[in-house]
């Protein structure tokens, strides 16, 4: 599955005789693998009351985070929306902080305040699960206006589901980043739901990349159960708003398994839609492009299944054992500049306890 806006695809250069060695996709495989089964454990410690609050899956879309995020350099910007696990792992931040995250332990990558739909690593350039919908575009947006305004070869990857489609700051966003050329690489995940509505029943325009040409922008529809087409893709779009010709935009067509969350009953799709699906499976997919055009034996492919769970085994007893925030770290980093950050200005401190 591959279509390209009308009018803009002569513009796209494809990324020339992309050749990927059987290493690099020994890795794209043992990061699906990896993904797919933080999710599954993490779906069962929700269900054991250890995780709080929404914990939404990404499993079934793994392809996507790993072979569109293998395209961007370490210092390029990466932020994303709730069903954010996969990302912060294909990204290269460690499970176990993921994990703990989770967990709300102080050794998770927000000290266990942000949960399943925060994650961030100022470290990797990953700025975030966002849970409002669509309301990281505009971010995402600024972040490549500055990169571009600072001289910076930068990148900007802003991934968002269907539904984000729908609403105003899509609209704004892909606006201000092709009127000010910004380097900006829109990447919709299209799983043909937005919770719980059907896209067809939401939107007017069911090919999402066709939206894209309100700002001129270029724009693909990809298979995103293939980490190869992805990867392809999303490489070509990167060297495209890395080049100076502004923003760029990908539509994966993908199908998450799991309902919108664990809490979703799934009323609103049947059970043979899903199994349907489940046929094109990107693991078992990706498994038999390696066996079949890599020659990778069949064993050597299971021993990265026990290597992930071997893995995970320590993730999960890392997020056990960790502590949980100290009480008195309650109001800590409510303000970007704490009263705690001002005890050594006795002026300060003065106004500050006679108010």
């Amino acid at each position: 599955m591959s279509s390209r806006g009308k009018g803009n695809a002569s513009k796209a250069a494809a990324a020339p005789g992309v050749q990927l060695d059987t290493a690099t996709k020994l890795s794209f495989y043992r990061q699906m693998v990896l993904i797919r089964r933080f999710e599954e454990l993490a779906r069962i410690a929700y269900q054991q009351g250890k995780i709080a609050g929404f914990l939404h899956l990404y499993i079934g879309e793994e392809a996507i985070a790993v072979g569109a995020i293998a395209a961007l350099r370490p210092e390029d910007h990466l932020l994303t929306h709730y069903r954010d696990h996969g990302h912060a792992i294909a990204r290269g931040m460690d499970p176990r902080t993921l994990m703990a995250e989770l967990f709300g332990k102080v050794t998770g990558c927000s000290r266990g305040r942000g949960g399943s739909m925060h994650f961030a690593s100022r470290e990797h350039n990953y700025w975030g699960g966002h849970a409002i919908v669509g309301g990281h575009l505009p971010m995402a947006v600024g972040l490549a206006f500055a990169a571009k305004y600072l001289g910076e070869p930068r990148v900007a990857m802003v991934i968002f589901g269907d539904a984000a489609t729908d609403i105003g700051e899509f609209y704004e966003a892909l606006n201000m980043a092709a009127l000010w050329k910004t380097p900006t690489v829109f990447l919709c995940e299209n799983n043909l739901y937005g919770m719980g509505v059907a896209i067809e029943k939401a939107s007017a325009v069911t090919e999402v990349y066709k939206k894209a040409c309100m700002a001129n922008i270029p724009a693909e529809r990809i298979d995103g159960m293939d980490v190869l087409t992805v990867y392809e893709a999303a490489l070509r779009a990167v060297e495209w708003a890395r080049a100076g010709n502004g923003p760029y935009f990908l539509e994966a067509v993908c199908y998450r398994f799991q309902g919108h969350s664990v809490a979703d009953p799934e009323l609103y799709r049947t059970k043979e839609e899903v199994e349907k699906w489940k046929q094109r499976d990107p693991i078992q997919r990706f498994r038999q492009h390696l066996i079949e055009v890599e020659r990778i034996p069949e064993a050597q492919l299971d021993a990265i299944h026990e290597d992930v769970e071997r893995e995970m085994e320590e993730v999960m007893r890392f997020a056990e054992e960790s502590p949980d925030p100290p009480l008195e770290e309650l109001y800590d980093f409510t303000y970007a500049n704490p009263i705690g950050a001002w005890r050594g200005d006795e002026r300060f401190l003065q106004e500050w306890e006679s108010a």
